[in-house]
């Protein structure tokens, strides 16, 4: 072919692609990551779908099922142009806007009365190799199970993000997603390269803009602040780009951490009717100052996440799920020494079932976990620098085993975390805790809406009951160091539940508020993007 026909060609299809996007042709000539991870094919939408349209009902059901929206447009969008009108319709008639991508969301940020157009991102799916940034650029709607199954099958990598596959990688990542590879890589924003984001100015204009952590970049604040900020905050993110930092290459092979090739898949389950207050304290500490003391960033124990998890009594369920690298040296030896240092002195018969499994197989099917779409739910966090005080403990085992209440599906989740996270200063990301071992996931599920009240109030008094001594919430110290905003919890924003008198942003971000209140008054100046607990602009 020669240079002129090539010619020809290239801008014949950046043209095609101006008409299916919106782009002019230069700006479609400019973009390689839409034009080669789409591998050419027509891009979806824009499709607007209104209330009395038979879409309707599915695109504006919620996955928590407490909650429910009727905005009066649903705009389903496949490209960044589609976002930027949306927007700017939405903004030039005074509409509240929110964007869905993976549906996830365990609060009413999304599915709200007040939310009147939704931008469906969920058909802008692309996962590709950017040649352009030397960067792997996903799109919001992506699923984390396909991201995996891309990435691995495509470059044999992939990034340390979610344990379940039907995570939108939009909003995970926003608020500083984690998973099993998460002790030996560290989080999914710490591999964040750039953020392509649709933004509002002071005039009202929306426009697209792109931040990168280059420190040249000059909007690099905008890149920092979806570091660990959680959804609806500053715009939409259109898309992502990844690469691990250090990394001198152009290899996209080099530019992501390679997943293990099988992991030692274990599951374990003790028996919950043999389970006393003792025993119970006994397990629960073991687990916490295991972590305690194997935290280092770099250490054989950093390649072990599990996720310990105890409902109620009456359910049965008190298992551990345990994730290692099978070809790691000594992979057995590392998981036989934890199951018996989280066992030493409990007492209570277990039953221990471990397979080699493919990587990608164990993300895609887990054994265990707590997915909570599509039914009703009311869930709280935290984060834990050490293991709970025995008072902490004994609050947990007397409501797991309170008989007044009689929900199996409600109890706590402690996941494995620190490794290289710790490695990563607090403020370099937006993601503050650090210095955290384990987060907490408080959960209770149910599908009857009559009996919502009895539920919520069954884990508030949990919650509390927990967190008694610092005012009812995990306020930083010692043992606690806040919660995660990936599972929001807007009680921390109310001082009936939340009676410590620290501010619920201190609770989410720690010191690292101000700046992004800094960068809220900066892409957000007419505080466009905003729910129960996003950042305030400064007074």
């Amino acid at each position: 072919m020669t240079d002129v026909s090539r010619r020809g060609l290239l801008a014949g299809g950046a043209g095609l692609y101006a008409l299916a996007t919106g782009l002019s042709p230069a700006e479609a000539a400019a973009s390689p990551a839409d034009f080669s991870t789409r591998a050419c094919a027509p891009v979806f939408g824009p499709v607007a779908v209104a209330p009395g349209d038979p879409r309707y009902a599915e695109l504006t059901t919620a996955g928590n099922a407490r909650f429910h929206c009727r905005p009066r447009e649903v705009r389903v969008v496949g490209s960044t142009a589609q976002v930027v009108r949306a927007v700017q319709d939405a903004v030039r008639t005074g509409a509240r806007v929110v964007a869905r991508s993976g549906g996830h969301c365990l609060e009413d940020f999304v599915d709200s009365p007040a939310t009147q157009v939704l931008v469906d991102l969920s058909e802008m799916t692309a996962v590709g190799y950017d040649e352009q940034r030397a960067a792997f650029a996903i799109e919001p709607g992506a699923l984390l199970g396909n991201v995996y199954r891309t990435l691995l099958k495509g470059w044999g990598v992939t990034i340390p993000a979610g344990q379940t596959s039907t995570v939108g990688i939009g909003g995970h990542v926003l608020g500083g997603g984690y998973g099993p590879l998460t002790r030996l890589h560290g989080c999914v924003v710490d591999h964040l390269y750039g953020v392509e984001v649709v933004v509002v100015d002071r005039s009202g204009t929306a426009k697209s803009v792109v931040a990168t952590r280059e420190p040249t970049d000059p909007n690099r604040e905008l890149w920092w602040a979806h570091t660990g900020c959680g959804g609806g905050n500053f715009g939409i993110v259109t898309r992502y780009w990844f690469r691990t930092p250090g990394i001198d290459s152009r290899d996209p092979a080099r530019l992501l951490p390679a997943p293990p090739a099988e992991v030692l898949d274990s599951y374990v389950q003790w028996s919950w009717p043999q389970m006393t207050p003792q025993s119970f304290r006994r397990l629960l500490r073991n687990h916490g100052r295991w972590h305690e003391r194997h935290n280092e960033p770099d250490a054989p124990h950093a390649a072990l996440f599990s996720i310990m998890t105890a409902l109620r009594k009456q359910s049965g369920v008190f298992t551990l799920s345990t994730q290692i690298d099978a070809g790691l040296p000594g992979a057995e030896g590392l998981l036989r020494d934890y199951l018996a240092a989280l066992d030493d002195g409990v007492g209570v018969p277990y039953t221990h079932d471990v397979r080699t499994t493919p990587w990608l197989r164990s993300m895609l099917y887990p054994r265990g976990g707590g997915n909570v779409f599509g039914l009703r739910a009311k869930c709280k966090a935290a984060y834990l620098r050490k293991a709970f005080a025995d008072s902490q403990i004994d609050a947990v085992y007397r409501r797991l085993v309170d008989e007044s209440y009689d929900n199996p599906a409600a109890g706590v989740l402690f996941a494995a975390y620190g490794g290289k996270v710790s490695a990563v200063p607090p403020d370099a990301t937006a993601t503050a805790q650090r210095s955290a071992v384990l987060k907490a996931f408080y959960l209770d599920t149910w599908t009857d809406a009559a009996a919502d009240d009895r539920h919520i109030a069954w884990i508030r008094g949990f919650y509390r009951d927990v967190y008694a001594d610092t005012g009812g919430v995990p306020v930083p110290g010692e043992i606690n160091d806040g919660s995660y905003i990936n599972y929001p919890d807007t009680d921390l924003a109310d001082p009936r539940w939340n009676t410590s008198g620290t501010p619920w942003h201190t609770l989410y971000y720690k010191d690292n508020y101000p700046r992004l209140q800094r960068a809220k008054a900066r892409w957000d100046p007419r505080n466009v993007f905003r729910h129960g607990l996003s950042i305030r602009p400064p007074d």
